[in-house]
């Protein structure tokens, strides 16, 4: 996906359903087309077909399961594919996986033409992570997660170090940031420390306005 990505996470909020869902991403898809910036949303799974049809948007599922067949409960990275979503995270702070799951999450997503999406929680992680060549890692500090204090101004260096770390690994591989993004300011820093784009989740799923504050988002790119 092109660079930055503005990859807005809809975890399981109740602002996240159903017509709110609609609702953001009617905004994403208008603020993309007007900016030329990439908005890109992760709904809940019951809302992927649904985003994939109506919104031309980049869409990616918030997990997927290297498996295929009788495994009751499970999302195969066919089936995500199939809905037309152009990617996946892995491995995000609430739905962790193991080292060897996230490898074969990875190659699944490969495998079906997905984009994967590694989320880390430190910069040694994210290097790790980069040896199973991603689309991106996205570097989370967990306690900073749904805290709206930014990563970007609360710790610049885990940024800096995760993008060196990751970039002395595989310089193909993509860097997000995530965790307390919220405004504007805390993009044009993200990107000023290395990243390709930020992942976030609240300050836009749960905001009164979330066109305004995604066009604030974009607006010191």
């Amino acid at each position: 996906m092109a660079s930055p990505l503005i990859l807005i996470n809809f975890k399981s909020y109740r602002e996240g359903a159903g017509n709110n869902a609609g609702q953001i991403g009617t905004a994403a898809e208008l603020v993309m087309q007007e900016s030329g910036v990439t908005i890109g949303v992760a709904p809940q799974f019951t809302e992927l077909h649904p985003f994939c049809k109506h919104y031309e948007i980049p869409v990616y599922a918030q997990h997927i399961d290297p498996v295929e067949g009788a495994f009751t409960g499970r999302v195969p990275a066919f089936t995500v594919r199939a809905a037309g979503c152009v990617g996946s995270l892995i491995n995000h702070s609430e739905r962790r996986l193991t080292i060897a799951d996230i490898e074969a999450t990875v190659a699944a997503a490969k495998f079906h033409h997905l984009e994967s999406v590694v989320c880390t929680n430190n910069a040694a992680v994210s290097a790790a992570a980069a040896l199973f060549a991603p689309t991106y890692v996205a570097i989370e500090p967990p306690e900073l997660i749904g805290s709206g204090i930014s990563v970007a101004t609360a710790n610049p260096e885990i940024i800096q170090s995760s993008v060196e770390g990751v970039h002395r690994v595989n310089p193909e591989v993509k860097v997000l940031c995530g965790a307390g993004i919220q405004s504007g300011e805390c993009v044009k820093k993200a990107l000023e420390l290395g990243a390709d784009g930020v992942l976030l989740a609240s300050s836009v799923v749960k905001a009164k306005d979330p066109e305004a504050v995604l066009r604030d988002l974009i607006s010191k790119i």
